[in-house]
């Protein structure tokens, strides 16, 4: 694998700690004051940054509440809504950008966001994000990647949804644009997710198909799943962030709160920590503990050229004494001086 990618002075790869995105989305509630707190909260949880979603209810869909623009679907938490209605409630107002992106500035967070169409990347340019991420809904959308990766920022590629050939065109393109710091992130395109379909023995197998840093955008509840993704790969994690889901808010229903927060951070710590690397025999930490394998200890006073047997020779804790694979060998044979119980057994003895 390339050398590790790097944003804003976090590297990002193996070698490091998941780097973990709250990501905002419309849990603002449209209120500015809300928005702040969650970059608040976000920081004191440990998170690595705070990512928006930038686009109009006009650049998203068109302003008609009925047919394929309406959400019909029984099993979504927008059900009875147009899609206009649900970008305008949802979207976070493009001058909110400059006094979110200062508060994380402030609080020492890599503030981005994703663009939903070329306009969006356009003004973030001016803002001046260290990295775009492009939705799973827009990774099939071949113009608006190519302008992402036409900055030559790192560009993070949720694949809710997309096939192989699918994320093998939109791979080509970024690159071919001149996206050099390419991340995929495995996502399931349902809100909530459940463990069973988020499938994340894709993650090595997409990290090694095309030759990047890979992660997951985890709409799951709770943190299993995401810990579990580190073992696999992921790099970075990407989880939806709001201080109460009490409150509401568009996605709050499949967001962490803060306290969830806080453990997501330190357990996936773990769990990297833990992988290390291919390792049999003790560690250094275990040196100490070889003492107390068991071994072959006399456990009876033995009077010179008394044979061994089981009933004055054990294998016990601690493990001074002979391994307990010699156990069968030594029995029958003779001590050759007086032996006190308690005595390590060792071939000098015998």
């Amino acid at each position: 694998m390339k050398n590790p990618i790097n944003i804003q002075g976090r590297l990002i790869g193996s070698d490091y700690k998941p780097f973990i995105i709250a990501e905002m989305s419309g849990n603002h509630n449209q209120s500015l004051e809300k928005a702040l707190e969650i970059v608040e909260a976000a920081a004191r949880a440990g998170v690595d940054a705070l990512k928006l979603q930038t686009y109009t209810a006009d650049t998203m869909t068109l302003d008609i509440n009925e047919d394929e623009f309406f959400i019909n679907n029984p099993d979504s938490l927008w059900k009875g809504k147009s899609y206009y209605q649900l970008y305008k409630e949802a979207y976070t107002p493009w001058e909110w950008h400059e006094p979110i992106f200062k508060r994380c500035q402030e609080l020492g967070l890599i503030a981005f966001s994703s663009p939903f169409d070329e306009t969006a990347i356009d003004f973030l340019e001016e803002l001046d994000v260290p990295c775009y991420k492009i939705a799973s809904f827009e990774n099939t959308d071949i113009p608006l990647i190519e302008k992402a990766a036409s900055t030559g920022k790192p560009l993070i590629i949720s694949t809710g949804m997309a096939t192989v050939a699918e994320l093998d065109e939109t791979v080509r393109a970024a690159r071919m644009a001149g996206c050099k710091d390419l991340i995929l992130l495995k996502c399931t395109s349902t809100y909530p997710s459940s463990p069973e379909h988020s499938n994340l023995l894709t993650l090595p197998h997409m990290k090694e198909l095309f030759q990047c840093e890979v992660g997951l955008s985890d709409h799951t509840m709770g943190t299993g799943v995401a810990v579990a993704s580190v073992v696999l790969g992921a790099s970075v994690i990407e989880k939806h962030f709001t201080t109460s889901r009490a409150e509401g808010g568009t996605d709050a229903a499949f967001s962490m709160e803060p306290e969830e927060m806080e453990v997501l951070v330190v357990e996936t710590e773990r769990a990297w920590e833990s992988l290390g690397s291919v390792s049999y025999g003790p560690t250094d930490a275990e040196i100490q503990s070889l003492k107390d394998r068991r071994s072959l200890y006399v456990v009876k006073d033995i009077q010179v050229g008394e044979t061994l047997t089981k009933e004055n020779v054990r294998a016990i804790r601690p493990g001074h004494g002979l391994p307990p694979k010699h156990f069968k060998s030594v029995l029958g044979k003779k001590v050759q001086k007086d032996v006190k119980k308690g005595t390590p057994l060792s071939w000098d003895l015998l």
